[in-house]
């Protein structure tokens, strides 16, 4: 195992260097694009007869649990380091915004996206359930927070464009997983859980994620409070984090959502009044530099993941079909909304193509379709939920800031 974490953080040095040194592009993208290009290269010379490579590619790959890492590992502590840094004075002002987008955004997009999926098939030699398709729906709705954040930083929106567009990652995440938690319940038992029952399943994940992340937010800022010693105070926030994970995933409520409240706890409450300048400046810098790591060791790891996907013709074309339903339910779910209701969510003329084409989807999308059950089903959902995820990094992320130069005044843009 070790062995393992040392080769890919090796890779992930070697690829990081490359992209600043010659390539240029956003961190994240950067060492994305340059692995997925290794393993395209890797799986052409291994269909000329050269396999060496390839191989021992596979190997590497094979030997990561990329759901169970993400899921179980990196995703808490990417989550509060993103948390960490969002003012929760400012969070308010747009609370109902953010809200509405999460919850009610997210599971319009799952619908939409499910029972078009479903559609879509019907013109396809593929076959998928609708209870899969509803999985894929809601798997692919949210935007992932470690994408959009990371990407955001460069793109030069608006305050309240990025600010909006990153609470929204960090909770409709949350939602997501329940949602997707919920659909496979139905799954496994083969019953259609009454609207009750659904709604109680719900309100204990999501509702049990937020307690726990308050208390253990408020029981962590008690201790920093209590002391002034920068290095026990960065041991503590990263125990709490671990710890809190892992006690939410024993009491099955929402992992996601707990340490997204425990972050903003912290992050405000915690730096106004718990936290010495230089116990802030070295927790700041700590969890910048985990945010970073794990940032380019994750996307890199979605890179090199594509050896492991069978794709085929169909697929690919199906792929592409997936991509425009995703990108429209986007638009109808956050686009359109805030075009038609711009004035209420206060958000700058043109912030509306914004967070539609700034919606990008990233490593949890595919973690979640790797923990599906294997058979053909999986097969089907993990190869089109990898075609839009990439295209979301590569050609969204990309593209984002141009779009926010284009569409949004440089006086706006600037504040």
């Amino acid at each position: 195992m070790l062995d393992t974490i040392a080769a890919f953080f090796c890779i992930t040095a070697v690829l990081a260097y490359l992209n600043r040194r010659y390539v240029g592009l956003p961190s994240a993208i950067g060492v994305m694009a340059i692995a997925l290009s290794l393993s395209l290269l890797n799986m052409a010379s291994d269909s000329l007869g050269f396999h060496a490579l390839h191989t021992l590619e596979q190997s590497l790959v094979e030997s990561i649990d990329f759901s169970e890492l993400l899921m179980q590992g990196m995703l808490s502590l990417l989550l509060f380091a993103g948390a960490l840094h969002i003012d929760l004075t400012e969070l308010r002002a747009y609370k109902w915004q953010i809200a509405s987008l999460a919850v009610v955004g997210t599971t319009l997009s799952t619908l939409l996206i499910g029972f078009g999926l479903w559609g879509l098939l019907s013109l396809t030699s593929l076959e998928l359930p609708l209870s899969y398709c509803l999985v894929f729906g809601a798997l692919i709705s949210p935007t992932d927070p470690i994408a959009v954040m990371g990407i955001l930083k460069s793109a030069g929106a608006p305050n309240s464009v990025e600010l909006v567009i990153s609470g929204e990652s960090l909770f409709n995440d949350g939602v997501s997983v329940v949602l997707f938690s919920l659909i496979l319940a139905i799954i496994a038992s083969g019953d259609v859980p009454s609207i009750s029952n659904a709604s109680q399943l719900l309100l204990t994940e999501a509702g049990g994620g937020i307690l726990l992340g308050a208390v253990f937010g408020y029981i962590t800022y008690r201790l920093l409070k209590s002391i002034d010693s920068y290095q026990e105070e960065v041991l503590i926030t990263l125990a709490a984090v671990l710890g809190g994970y892992a006690l939410a995933t024993r009491l099955h409520v929402s992992g996601p959502l707990a340490m997204v409240v425990m972050g903003l706890i912290i992050g405000n409450q915690g730096r106004s009044h718990a936290m010495s300048e230089q116990t802030e400046k070295n927790l700041d810098m700590f969890w910048e530099l985990i945010d970073e790591i794990l940032n380019a060791v994750l996307f890199v790891l979605i890179g090199l993941e594509v050896v492991l996907i069978q794709f085929s013709s169909p697929l690919l074309n199906t792929g592409m079909m997936v991509i425009a339903l995703t990108l429209l339910s986007r638009l109808l779910t956050v686009g359109a909304p805030i075009a038609v209701l711009g004035r209420r969510f206060r958000l700058p003329k043109g912030a509306w193509s914004v967070m539609t084409w700034g919606g990008l989807r990233g490593g949890i999308s595919v973690a979640l379709a790797l923990s599906l059950p294997r058979g053909e089903a999986r097969d089907v959902v993990v190869a089109l939920t990898y075609q839009v995820v990439v295209f979301s990094i590569l050609v969204q992320g990309i593209s984002v800031g141009k779009l926010v130069k284009k569409v949004i005044p440089c006086d706006v843009a600037e504040r």
